[in-house]
């Protein structure tokens, strides 16, 4: 599905190509805001968080924008099969992506906290390279948007897993921070709401890859196992 096929109306095809254009500048901005957060968090750098904060308007306006020319399509056009696929898909991907911009939020704001602190580095590491590994998930579930592969976007879907495994041991490491020292136990709240945004991340990354496959396959593989997504959608 590289291109989006010929219509009666060359408008329509327009029109179509421009909201995938859209969702892709969207997730674009959300990919920088992302990775914005996570280099603030590891240099300590207050001024990046607190663009990481306020560039959030922007993912909010692109979602409205998308979301209303979406609904004049449907509107307009009435859309069937593989269009209406589409749009719906557009939907629900400009949800998702707003919403890994609002957790990317939540992460510069626990960067601009850690930049004021005096916290152990260590305490953050873990955070970090789990934020590299959810930031490198999201570039390749844009990617596989982009390119309308099924095949692709099950092999992106695999890294949630990853992420999950992460987010475990960090759990683990940060309680035994706590128990070792209890005035800790502040900081290391806050670190856990950075690594449950990162968590939810990878869970969003995996829904725009969900999101390709029932547009390519038609096929609604949410709420089931990775297994039988990736036997569903790579049947012919």
């Amino acid at each position: 599905m590289d291109k989006l096929g010929e219509h009666i109306s060359h408008q329509f095809d327009e029109e179509l190509e421009d909201v995938r254009n859209l969702v892709m500048q969207m997730g674009g901005i959300v990919e920088q805001q992302l990775g914005d957060a996570i280099k603030a968090l590891t240099d300590r750098d207050e001024a990046l968080a607190e663009i990481v904060i306020t560039s959030d308007y922007k993912v909010n306006a692109l979602e409205v924008q998308i979301d209303e020319e979406c609904t004049q399509i449907i509107a307009k056009r009435q859309p069937a099969a593989s269009d209406l696929r589409l749009v719906i898909a557009v939907i629900k991907t400009i949800t998702d992506l707003e919403r890994i911009g609002d957790e990317a939020e939540r992460i510069g704001r626990m960067a601009m906290h850690f930049a004021e602190s005096s916290s152990d580095n260590k305490m953050i590491t873990g955070i970090i390279h789990m934020g590299e590994r959810a930031h490198k998930m999201l570039h390749d579930s844009l990617d596989t948007f982009a390119r309308m592969d099924a095949d692709m976007a099950i092999d992106v879907a695999r890294q949630d897993l990853k992420i999950d495994k992460q987010y475990e041991s960090i759990l683990r490491e940060l309680m035994t921070y706590m128990m070792e020292d209890p005035r800790s136990i502040p900081e290391v709240i806050n670190m856990m709401w950075s690594a449950r945004s990162l968590e939810r991340i990878g869970d969003r990354a995996r829904n725009i890859c969900e999101y390709v496959i029932y547009l390519v396959k038609g096929k609604d593989v949410r709420h089931i196992s990775l297994e039988q997504v990736e036997r569903d959608a790579r049947k012919s």
